[in-house]
């Protein structure tokens, strides 16, 4: 006769399997990223705002400390860290060659910083040089984003339709790219700034380091952890003022930010512990090996605390102690959503945490266009400033939600 389970020991027994035995989606990963997605855009907005309290706001560059602002970004890249993992061992489980998924990860994440070039590059269009009107512009390069990496169904029968859309969207986007012309400061007539690679950007340069080292290191844990020393220590003689060779290229040549892949490879090895084999059996073991693992992250911050505590900057106290910050998020929100099972109260997130890049991009064609752009928080003030951004963010929720029913979404 078989033995009874409760649902605790049920879940520690579902969640305790290899990373190719877990289910399509991992709940508690969705909701982090959609409450990332809803706060950044919300938080977007509140930067247009006038008159509210100091913590509503990024920390000024010259400042140490922290603000909820401040640690947003972090928490996107950290669940980006938590999804690598998952998505490596899906491709492995379905039979992908090492080759495969090494071009998968390459594709995807020249993928991410394309759309961050065509963002950070989408003000600074020159009508006069350019031919055609900034929103004419941003406006063909958002639909050719969506035939691009629109995504609508595996049917074979539309797999032909869906490539020449596919292939259509990439063609407009490199006549885009080609008809671009910008005014620099000096007035001289200048093509794609490679200066600012945008959120995506940097997205897409930490996705390409994490998971290069995921796939080196994946069958021994204690490897990635020295790999997030290793990116911590080039961080700390960054801020110190080392490695000013590298800094003195152009930007081009200086993708990679190793404070921002501390945070990507922090997020990475939480996703081992909570949904792995190789650190706990149950899910209270792996729930202590979290706090732990966010104790040291934040004693590593404490320590670093000399060197500035500063998003702007990028110290490696901000690193260190928005990584233990979001490790703390994280728990409860695993143990509500893959433990309990209570998902039903926050399935209105889950959309937009299933098609995260959706909501980002449809935030910016409301920041492009004039006239959804009066739909935001710019020019408001105090309270009232608050309520419009939040109406905004249930505007965006509320498109992803109807565009994700609709089976269309966004996929690099």
């Amino acid at each position: 006769m078989v033995p009874k389970m409760n649902r605790l020991d049920a879940a520690s027994a579902h969640t305790s399997q290899p990373h190719m035995d877990i289910p399509g989606r991992i709940a508690s990963i969705d909701i982090f990223r959609g409450l990332t997605v809803l706060v950044m855009v919300f938080v977007d907005n509140l930067d247009f705002v006038k008159g509210l309290p100091w913590w509503t706001y990024h920390m000024p560059r010259r400042a140490n400390g922290l603000t909820y602002v401040d640690m947003v970004f972090p928490a996107f890249l950290f669940a980006m860290g938590m999804s690598i993992p998952l998505a490596v061992e899906r491709r492995i489980a379905v039979g992908d060659s090492d080759r495969q998924v090494w071009l998968h990860i390459v594709r995807r994440s020249l993928s991410l910083v394309a759309l961050g070039l065509f963002i950070a590059n989408g003000p600074q269009v020159d009508p006069q040089r350019t031919g055609i009107s900034a929103v004419l512009w941003d406006l063909l390069g958002f639909a050719g984003i969506a035939l691009c990496w629109g995504v609508r169904s595996v049917s074979p029968l539309h797999k032909r339709p869906a490539r020449i859309l596919k292939y259509s969207g990439l063609l407009l986007l490199a006549v885009l790219a080609i008809m671009f012309r910008r005014t620099t400061a000096e007035g001289h007539t200048a093509w794609l700034d490679f200066s600012d690679w945008e959120i995506l950007g940097l997205l897409g340069w930490a996705y390409l380091l994490a998971s290069t080292l995921y796939l080196l290191f994946r069958k021994t844990v204690w490897i990635l952890a020295v790999s997030l020393v290793a990116l911590l220590a080039l961080s700390v003689v960054s801020t110190l003022g080392g490695l000013k060779e590298i800094q003195r290229l152009p930007p081009f040549f200086q993708p990679f930010d190793a404070g921002l892949n501390c945070i990507t490879v922090a997020g990475m090895i939480t996703s081992l512990i909570f949904l792995g084999s190789r650190v706990g059996k149950t899910v209270r073991t792996r729930t202590l090996w979290a706090l732990s693992y966010a104790a040291m992250l934040a004693a590593a911050g404490w320590m670093l605390t000399p060197l500035g505590i500063s998003k702007l900057r990028e110290t490696p106290a901000w690193c260190m102690y928005c990584s233990a910050a979001n490790i703390l998020l994280f728990i409860p929100i695993y143990w509500t959503a893959d433990v309990w099972r209570w998902t039903k109260y926050v399935a209105f997130i889950e959309p937009v945490g299933s098609n995260a890049l959706l909501a980002y991009l449809l935030a910016y064609v409301a920041y492009f266009v004039p006239t959804l752009f009066q739909l935001t928080a710019d020019g408001t003030k105090g309270w009232y400033g608050v309520m419009r951004s939040l109406l905004f963010a249930a505007l965006i929720l509320t498109v992803v939600s109807i565009l994700t029913r609709l089976r269309f979404r966004l996929r690099v």
